[in-house]
């Protein structure tokens, strides 16, 4: 069986054990009578996945830019082709001049250094937990505290909470102020000789409004031990769309000496923790023995380069997007649903940053609006398409969707819409 034609094919792209499995599945179903032993080979071609792989690819739908379930920010093309690059060996460690061992990841590390003038030296990790762990374990200890905020003592997603997080590495935290209010005489009586540094946590999605004060890093710059920053969502510059997320650059100018962030949020690269600030500093960090656990790997150091140097990443088109744009674009393809007898309309509607960035912030952008019924069957094909159900209608919003992928759109809802 395994040398028929057709599976012959697949054993090739797939491997042999993965369809042999198939094989023996249908044989099964042949000596029990359930099957024709003359349909095995349909049967098992018909069986198998597309890839040796059990993701699947989703349109991103659901107007929001960054979706933690989707796997955040989506690449550029330009560093889907680094991963490929990547992909065999190459000379990540390795200094072709000479012969002998490079500095690995210079090329990411010296873009990020160029993305982020403002600091003496970067480093980069396998996610944003990472780095902050980093650099609590490397500057802080036992026998050491850390003094924080108590309002920002968040939940980060999935049940982690970053009290525990620090935690874990055996330092104590010492808790300022209230949950909704703290003042920089606050943190100034909290430090005495046992204190690494002093932390201060953008709450990303978590937003306590009205009777509220917080300390910006310029008033904490001064208090006799290191400021560390994490900012979350990994905005290396100020952007006009987002006026109170704050910036890599921008902090460290304002007075931190370290910050802390995501790679594969509003960067817009692949799954990494960040780390940018004072050059000894940084410098620790990298010497620790925990940053070798924490260590990315090539394909990690190909696509954040390639983030940093490449055109505007997928998340940042999404996030600058022309509203009269995307409305044009869902009248297009509502307009061709239409005329094929579906039930779509092109709507305004409200998307939103998401990756815990940005929280409050509505996009204008717009929508193909379907019957309700059409949100699990879309979400059940292959590739599968993610929108989101408002009052009884199911709506593809587009803010999140590359204009390319808009006949693809189309195709999928037609063929849901041919099945109803």
């Amino acid at each position: 069986m395994l040398r028929a034609p057709r599976l012959a094919a697949a054993v090739t792209e797939l491997g042999r054990e993965l369809v042999k499995a198939e094989i023996r599945r249908a044989q099964q179903q042949a000596r029990t009578g359930d099957l024709d032993p003359v349909s095995i080979v349909d049967v098992v071609t018909a069986a198998l996945p597309t890839a040796a792989v059990t993701l699947t690819r989703v349109l991103n739908a659901s107007g929001v830019l960054l979706h933690t379930n989707l796997g955040r920010a989506p690449l550029s093309g330009a560093a889907v082709r680094a991963l490929a690059e990547a992909a065999g060996t190459n000379d990540v460690e390795l200094d072709l001049a000479t012969g002998r061992r490079g500095r690995r990841g210079r090329g990411a590390l010296d873009a990020l250094r160029a993305a982020v003038p403002t600091a003496g030296d970067v480093h980069v990790v396998n996610n944003g937990a990472a780095a902050l762990a980093l650099a609590v374990t490397a500057l802080g200890g036992p026998g050491r505290t850390v003094v924080i905020a108590r309002g920002e003592m968040v939940e980060i997603g999935d049940g982690f909470r970053l009290p525990e997080l620090l935690e874990s590495t055996g330092t104590r935290l010492r808790e300022v102020g209230t949950t909704n209010r703290v003042t920089a005489e606050d943190y100034a009586r909290a430090i005495d000789e046992s204190t690494a540094f002093v932390l201060k946590v953008h709450p990303s999605n978590f937003v306590v409004s009205g009777f509220t004060s917080s300390v910006p890093p310029a008033d904490l710059r001064d208090l006799g031990v290191p400021l560390v920053v994490d900012i979350g969502s990994g905005l290396l510059t100020p952007h006009p769309a987002l006026p109170d997320e704050p910036d890599m650059t921008t902090t460290l100018a304002a007075g931190a000496d370290l910050v802390t962030s995501s790679g594969d949020k509003l960067l817009g690269g692949p799954q990494a923790g960040v780390l940018a600030g004072d050059a000894e500093l940084v410098h620790r960090l990298r010497r620790h023995p925990l940053a070798r656990a924490l260590r990315v790997d090539k394909l990690t150091l190909a696509a954040l380069e390639a983030t940093l140097r490449g055109p505007r990443p997928p998340v940042v088109v999404g996030l600058e997007a022309d509203p009269v744009a995307l409305l044009a674009r869902a009248e297009r393809i509502a307009g061709r649903l239409h005329e094929a007898g579906v039930d779509a309309r092109a709507v305004r509607s409200v998307a939103a940053v998401g990756g815990g960035g940005a929280p409050g912030v509505e996009l204008p952008s717009a929508a193909v609006s379907l019957p309700e019924s059409f949100a699990d069957a879309l979400r059940a094909g292959r590739p599968a398409v993610l929108g989101r159900v408002t009052e009884g209608r199911c709506l593809l919003d587009l803010r999140a969707l590359p204009p390319g992928d808009d006949d693809e759109l189309a195709a999928l809802v037609l063929r849901v819409g041919a099945l109803a």
